[in-house]
């Protein structure tokens, strides 16, 4: 069973949310080695799967957490996109 997670804010200069779909993610925590900004964990879901998520303390900032890999790598070539096998995670902007 999967669903699609969105994790961030909107607020007046746009929409900020890294979203993870469940239904991809397996857990494999390529995602929290890859980004430096420290902003993925895995979990154990409400199905007893192991997903990534985006930290309850790191949501609130993503558009900032995210932006230097943006600046520097491009949106198609974000670490965590390239880390992730599966394609389960994107950005909203």
């Amino acid at each position: 069973m999967g669903y699609i997670a969105n994790y961030g804010y909107a607020d007046g200069s746009g929409t900020w949310y890294v979203i993870i779909d469940s239904g991809k993610c397996d857990g494999c925590g390529k995602c929290v080695e890859a980004c430096k900004e420290n902003v993925f964990e895995v979990i154990t879901d409400d199905y007893d799967d192991l997903v990534a998520i985006v930290k309850q303390e790191k949501r609130k900032s993503v558009k900032y957490l995210c932006n230097p890999c943006i600046s520097a790598t491009g949106k198609e070539n974000l670490p965590c996109y390239l880390a992730c096998e599966k394609g389960a995670i994107k950005h909203s902007w």
